[in-house]
């Protein structure tokens, strides 16, 4: 008996655990199907950190952004596509392509040029078809990687130049070298744990021979150090095997060195310049292959060495060198002096360079604000303002219609766009204005006059502008008493009082509040940072180069996040690790960094985000990357910080191929309307959860890729997300219905079969007509909008099949029948055409107003689209339509009202209830759209009318083509009569057809051709594209196009009743057999 209870215990938790695994879930397979769409811009673009060019075919060229994947053109830059999407990172250092094969590219991720807004990769990648797909091939805690050479005569030797870690002690730095493709990796030039390889290049002749840069480089929160012993320039003779390093005693500067770079001739490989970052910043100059180095210049080549140090010899003129850095210079004395190149004509901040081996005066140079070309070596120079890699640190949005979307953008200002357009043409770069420059941080419309903006850029510097007029204030704060520094972010934070829509908080190691528009301030705080003074010498950061920029300012405020359910409290994050909150409205803050469990020491807490209903419920992200943690941190309190839950670790939010540390988060926001659905920003994409951050999945690359969230904001009354991407600009996830109705009702949902959701209101808009270029071709950004028209969203359960009765008999009886049988009785069979739901829509009083069928796919990826059209009518067509047919639309619209719409699809029926707007930029009475319905649906009883008359002339055109066919074997005697009326008969139908349209074997076009459609289409768009009652010219169309469609019915009739029935009556009294009398043989 002990035993049997046992068995049936062990059954008992298997049938569970199956159960358990059996369970629906929510899936990155699922979320694939869901449509996020990127609206860009792209004029205010990104960081390009790598340029390779195909060698064989010089019209396809390769470009890397700094967190915005790789971008292929197969036309010389014309147009731009993604190719790295499904990759686990976008952030990119360096490009390399085999010169043996062009299909064979190499990637190293994370971008070389480690400033404070720095991206980290996760190793190497390879493709051997060209871009189209990507294997990683190891090296994953290299974290940054600037360079990589392919040996020019076997391209399995592979080196990588990866700086590792710019933010503390790590192994994987240095020169690595591979002689398989990649399969395999090991050390080939190793200084120490603070030492990575910053440059590296080949003698153009010589492969085999090597110039390393090393650097000794570190950076803190609060401060940076470029320079130290483990600095050197090396140079390998045998394929990175052994190492040589040149001194002082062979020309370099004496002391610690930091950054170089290193550039060889082409056309003399005896030539190698080094910029060198020393006591004494310079340009020094080899003509012995590396072995003797002279000083040249000392100013006009750069002028902040840890950022930039790239240099780049014209392949036909070893005497000409170019520096990129803020602008670009050049030397055409081989490094003597330098002169202004590229000026300011294109964006600064130059981090990318390509010069054609073929001609020297085709140059591509990638900087902050994206990708340009010059085919004349400078003179002139073409933007690629196709490629949406923007970086963008928050985002905002207004509540106009279309709502606007708002963001600043490192190192291209701030500014302000659609989120949609009724026009045609998409989402364009024109449709953007700029309302700030510099670095562009928070960026938000006033509240109640979205007239005004305000933006900040770097270091707290705050302004309040007017968008239609570009007058601005400059209303950054200062303390009270004159005299007390304060102490702002690099991203300062912004936030406004949900109860004062003048109202605005702003942070710098106090927080300030104005009630008045940033006119007047007060402090409603002490000091909320730790106020470590061992952390606030950010004026002498920098190493061998001061540099301050205001990046390292630290003991800062970072986050404000004002509770909307009680304006007594503030929630506040600084950059030391610090958590403050207030529930008196500044009078007394209490501490709770020291409460979170597992928070490491004064990490950053970059974002707070409260809830809409409860005070005490707050949601805080910390991220600790800039000190070496690369671990996400996520809290969740309900109880003002009393008590504190981690909601995420590396086990639900993991990093790929093994590196090490995690997916390190940035952003969070909670549903407006199902607190239990929260979206999760991280360095690598965005994840989902719908049970409170108890479990996350990550949107596939499919529906967004692997890009740095930054911000997120819900738009509330259309019910969007809108995401601020660090790399790949602005997404908007439309409607959040279908994963709210899932939040609701957890995974269970997927196992429905067929579901509606709700649907975003309608709006009778009429779009306009393009701006700027009708055919804008291929160079110009268009981003997806979204149509006005009713969007149903639909799920449809993956592998989805419709059952027969007999199935549905065997499910009941639990009997199993082959599908052989099925089939028999009526079972859906192999091959069979894609299923079509049946859509109807419906009056709240039952009226039918609307028939069709669409085609569905699984899961998310389909919706049901009505124009908010009525039942139309059948035009007369020359084409006989297909029997299967929906009936025609494009009735008059619907007024502004409620309606349901209900849907069948395969043996599963739903139904949801929709609204439709009138045009809010528009003031239609109702009584005027009844009117103009009315006028359209005289027209189109007229259409019937004519459709019905053109079709008789069809039918009986094969009438008589009939009859002449039956009477080809008819004696002459018979059937001329019949002949000859029949030929009359077609003459004259083929007079009426022709007042119908215009004659098709008429050579030739007409234009404005007066037959019967074009009168009907011309009183239709009279009626049409006038709002409201017809006009009195309306009227004059519509009773054109009666009398003459009266006219054309009235001839038809007397065809019919006279040359029909004279032809009739004769055709019938012709007596003649089809038999023939056979004789027997």
């Amino acid at each position: 008996m002990k035993q049997f209870s046992i068995l049936l215990l062990l059954v008992g938790c298997i049938s569970f655990l199956n159960a358990q695994q059996n369970k629906p879930a929510l899936t990155s397979e699922i979320l694939k199907t869901i449509n996020i769409r990127n609206i860009g811009p792209a004029a205010m673009s990104g960081r390009i950190t790598a340029i390779a060019v195909d060698p064989i075919h010089p019209e396809v060229i390769y470009a890397g952004s700094a967190s915005g994947g790789v971008w292929r053109s197969t036309s010389g830059g014309t147009n731009w596509q993604p190719i790295f999407d499904k990759a686990p990172t976008q952030c990119i250092g360096s490009i390399a392509i085999n010169p043996k094969n062009p299909d064979e590219i190499w990637v190293g991720t994370g971008e070389g040029n480690p400033r404070n807004s720095q991206n980290f990769g996760v190793g190497v990648f390879k493709t051997i078809n060209g871009g189209e797909d990507w294997t990683f091939m190891g090296l994953p805690n290299s974290r940054t990687i600037n360079r990589i050479v392919i040996h020019r005569d076997n391209p399995d030797i592979v080196f990588v130049a990866s700086l590792g870690s710019t933010n503390g002690p790590s192994e994987e730095r240095g020169v690595f070298k591979s002689t398989d493709g990649g399969q395999t990796w090991k050390k080939a030039l190793y200084v120490n744990d603070l030492t990575g390889c910053a440059e590296l290049v080949a003698d153009p002749q010589n492969p085999s021979k090597l110039y390393a840069a090393m650097w000794e480089y570190r950076r803190w929160p609060w401060f940076f150090e470029s320079g130290g012993e483990g600095s050197g320039l090396y140079i390998s003779y045998d394929a990175g095997e052994n190492w040589v390093q040149r001194t002082d005693k062979d020309g370099l500067p004496e002391g610690e060195l930091g950054r170089i770079g290193l550039a060889v001739a082409k056309s003399n490989p005896d030539i190698v310049y080094a910029l060198v970052e020393a006591k004494e910043n310079a340009l020094y100059k080899s003509e012995d292959g590396g072995k003797k180095w002279n000083k040249m210049a000392t100013k006009g080549m750069g002028d902040r060495p840890f950022y930039y140090s790239e240099i780049y010899v014209d392949p036909k003129n070893e005497n000409r060198v170019y520096s990129i850095f803020s602008t670009i210079s050049v030397s055409e004395d081989g490094g003597k002096t330098f002169e202004s190149f590229a000026g300011w004509s294109i964006h600064p901040d130059h981090q990318s360079f390509w010069i054609s081996p073929d001609n020297p005066n085709y140059i591509i140079d990638g900087n902050d604000g994206g990708l340009n070309i010059t085919l004349d070596r400078g003179k002139t120079w073409r933007f690629a303002e196709n490629i949406p890699v923007g970086q963008f640190y928050h985002v905002d949005v207004d509540n106009e219609w279309p709502y606007n979307v708002y963001g600043g953008l490192q190192d291209n200002g701030s500014g302000t766009g659609p989120s949609a357009v009724w026009r045609y043409g998409g989402i364009r770069n024109s449709d953007w204005q700029e309302v700030n420059f510099g670095d562009g941080f928070e960026t938000m419309p006033r509240k109640d006059d979205s007239r005004y903006v305000f933006s900040e850029s770097q270091g707290g510097e705050l302004s309040y502008i007017d968008k239609k007029t570009g007058d601005g204030r400059y209303i950054k704060p200062l303390h009270p008493d004159g005299k007390t520094e304060l102490r702002f972010n690099w991203n300062a934070p912004l936030a406004q009082d949900p109860f004062n829509p003048h109202g605005i908080y702003f942070g710098s190691q106090f927080l300030h509040y104005s009630s008045d528009l940033g006119q007047n301030w007060k402090l409603l705080s002490p000091d909320l940072s730790t106020n470590d003074t061992s952390k606030l010498h950010q004026d002498i950061s920098g190493g061998l180069t001061f540099d301050a920029t205001n990046a390292e300012n630290h003991c800062t405020v970072i986050a404000i996040s004002p509770s909307p359910a009680d304006r007594e409290v503030i929630w506040v994050g600084t950059d030391d690790g610090n958590v403050q909150l207030t529930r008196n409205g500044g009078k007394t803050w209490t501490n709770l960094g020291d409460k979170l469990p597992d928070a490491p020491m004064a990490a950053w807490i970059p974002q707070i985000e409260c809830s809409k209903t409860n005070a005490g419920e707050a949601f805080i992200v910390l991220n600790n990357y800039r000190q070496n943690d690369f671990l996400p941190y996520l809290y969740h309190t309900t109880d003002f910080g009393k008590k504190w839950k981690r909601l995420v670790s590396p086990k639900n939010l993991p990093v790929p191929n093994g590196a090490r540390g995690g997916n390190y988060c940035l952003s969070v926001i909670q549903d407006t309307e199902v607190p239990s659905l929260l979206f999760l920003g991280t360095d690598q994409g965005l994840y989902i959860s719908i049970d409170y951050g108890n479990s996350w999945v990550k949107f596939p690359p499919e529906a967004l890729p692997s890009v740095p969230v930054y911000d997120m904001k819900i738009q509330e009354r259309d019910g969007d997300l809108v995401l601020g991407t660090f790399g790949r600009a602005i997404w908007i996830l439309d409607n959040l219905s279908p994963l709210r109705e899932l939040a609701r009702k957890g995974a269970s949902m997927l196992e429905e079969p067929f579901k509606l959701f709700a649907a975003q209101p309608g709006i009778q808009v009429e779009y306009r007509s393009f701006e700027g270029p009708r055919f804008a071709v291929d160079a110009n950004f268009h981003g997806p909008s979204k149509s006005a028209a009713v969007r149903i969203p639909v799920w449809v359960k993956p592998g989805l099949k419709a059952e027969s009765k007999s199935d549905k008999k065997d499910k009941d009886k639990k009997e199993v029948k082959s599908k052989e049988e099925k089939d028999k009785k009526g079972g859906r069979k192999p091959g069979k055409e894609k299923e079509k739901a049946m859509v109807v829509v419906l009056g709240l009083e039952g009226d039918t107003l609307r028939q069709f069928s669409t085609e569905l796919d699984t899961a998310f990826s389909s919706s049901i689209w009505w124009r908010m059209d009525t039942k139309g009518v059948q035009f007369p067509s020359k084409n006989d339509p297909p029997k299967d047919r929906d009936e025609p639309g494009g009735g008059p619209k619907v007024l502004a009202g409620d309606y349901w719409v209900k849907v069948k699809y395969m043996d599963w029926t739903d139904s949801v209830k929709v609204t439709v707007m009138d045009d809010p930029r528009l003031n239609i009475s109702k009584a005027d759209r009844e009117a103009q319905n009315a006028a359209i649906r005289d027209i189109n009883t007229l259409v019937e009318r004519l459709t019905n008359a053109y079709n008789r002339l069809k039918e009986a055109e094969k009438t008589v083509s009939l009859v002449e066919s039956q009477f080809v074997n008819v004696p002459d005697s018979l059937k001329k009569d019949v002949l000859k009326l029949g030929a009359a008969i077609k003459d004259t139908i083929s007079n009426l057809k022709e007042q119908f349209f215009q004659h098709k074997e008429e050579k030739g076009i007409k234009r404005g051709e007066d037959n019967m459609n074009s009168k009907i289409w011309r009183a239709l768009g009279y009626i049409r594209r006038n709002d409201g009652e017809p006009n009195s010219t309306a009227e004059i169309a519509a009773n054109t196009a009666k009398q003459d469609a009266e006219a054309l019915i009235s001839k038809i009739n007397e065809l019919f009743e006279t040359q029909w029935t004279e032809f009739r009556s004769t055709a019938e009294t012709i007596q003649y057999t089809l038999f023939k009398d056979f004789e027997r043989l």
